[in-house]
């Protein structure tokens, strides 16, 4: 139970903290665009500027409301991994930069791992329907 509640307090923390990074990224998508997403020479920077916004915004509200939270916390993770990369391409191994970067990226990869505990929507739907799970788990699974 106690485990659970840690869990429910690093989902919050991630979710809540890094909301608005992605709301910041959407009141100018270009800026954003032209600082972060062109100097890795990435295609399409618009695109992925929102794509990495809505990962942030999506992800976060997942990980906030206990729904879907591995695959919001793997949208951040994927988020954070490039953000890490841009960081260290463009200022080396600034921990100043990384330091945020790096708790972000690491609470989502744990919650990738835990899942969102007993605290979240998922394990109430996991709970209600733990036989289709395991007969899922067996079709997969040799």
């Amino acid at each position: 139970m106690i485990s659970s509640f840690g869990f429910l307090i690093l989902r919050l923390c991630v979710g809540i903290l890094l909301i608005h990074h992605g709301y910041e990224k959407l009141n100018d998508i270009e800026n954003f665009a032209n600082a972060f997403v062109k100097p890795l020479h990435l295609p399409f920077p618009i695109t992925l500027s929102y794509v990495a916004a809505f990962s942030e915004i999506v992800g976060s509200w997942m990980l906030i409301t206990g729904l879907g939270v591995r695959i919001g916390a793997l949208a951040i993770f994927g988020t954070m991994t490039i953000a890490i990369y841009h960081a260290i391409m463009t200022s080396g191994f600034n921990i100043y930069l990384l330091e945020l970067l790096g708790l972000y990226w690491g609470g989502a990869l744990c919650l990738i791992l835990t899942g969102g505990g007993k605290f979240s929507i998922d394990h109430l739907i996991y709970r209600n329907n733990k036989d289709l799970y395991n007969n899922i788990l067996q079709v997969v699974t040799p």
